[in-house]
């Protein structure tokens, strides 16, 4: 039993954090859903960049079963694992690279990008919020501000939540690390978080359409009857605007 402790530990300590970042942040999620709804109800998409595991979350909502169909992930693969860790972790600190990415996508002013970066304090994910702040876009920022206490890369000393217009906490502790063992924390939190904060926002958005009597914008599960010919419309609409479909 002892063994197996550890594991609950896990399980209850994350519940209760989603919980408590949920109820704590829920003015700035339902304040970047109004942004994002308006967004969306006048032809735009929502933008959702990530460096490292933190592009897990454009993964997570883009091109899924029950999910918000505008949504064009910005998936930089040098930025990502799967092309070199050591070198993605290099590419974060970078400068200059962040307008390079988001001019290869159809962005407009007045659309939302959500920059995931639970540190805040790497030079591409900052560069990127003053990259799409250019260009008129609104810049929602899902991060931690326990890391305040530690000095930013970027060279102006700032880091993302001050260049945000829209900060989001998710309250990850510093290195990531939810559990205490004898030799040193372990055991990550960021992306379920990260994760239950996006899924808040994007329930709040699709409350939006309904509130206003507008169809739901939401993909069909493959493997139900009739999915096809929804899916194909939603694609056929917005194949355009979205460069990974």
């Amino acid at each position: 039993m002892a063994e197996n402790a550890i594991g609950k530990e896990y399980t209850s300590k994350v519940l209760e954090m989603a919980q408590n970042v949920i109820d704590d942040q829920f003015g700035q999620i339902t304040c970047a859903a109004d942004k994002i709804y308006a967004s969306l109800k006048n032809g735009g998409v929502m933008h959702v960049f990530g460096c490292g595991h933190s592009h897990i979350f454009a993964e997570e909502c883009f091109y899924r079963a029950g999910g918000l169909v505008p949504v064009n992930p910005i998936f930089e693969s040098s930025a990502m694992l799967h092309e070199g860790a050591i070198k993605s972790s290099y590419v974060e600190r970078m400068s200059g690279y962040a307008s390079l990415i988001l001019d290869n996508y159809d962005v407009k002013a007045r659309e939302v990008i959500l920059i995931y970066s639970t540190s805040g304090i790497n030079t591409l994910p900052i560069e990127m919020a003053l990259a799409a702040k250019e260009k008129g876009m609104t810049v929602v920022a899902v991060t931690s501000l326990n890391y305040r206490a530690v000095a930013s890369r970027y060279k102006t000393g700032q880091r993302l939540c001050d260049v945000a217009d829209i900060v989001i906490n998710n309250n990850v502790p510093c290195g990531d690390a939810l559990l205490k063992f004898e030799s040193r924390n372990a055991v990550p939190c960021s992306s379920i978080i990260g994760i239950t904060i996006l899924n808040t926002m994007i329930a709040e958005v699709l409350a939006r359409y309904e509130k206003d009597g507008r169809p739901l914008p939401v993909f069909v599960s493959g493997n139900i009857e009739g999915a096809q010919d929804v899916n194909e419309a939603f694609i056929a609409e917005y194949r355009h605007k979205i460069k990974a479909l």
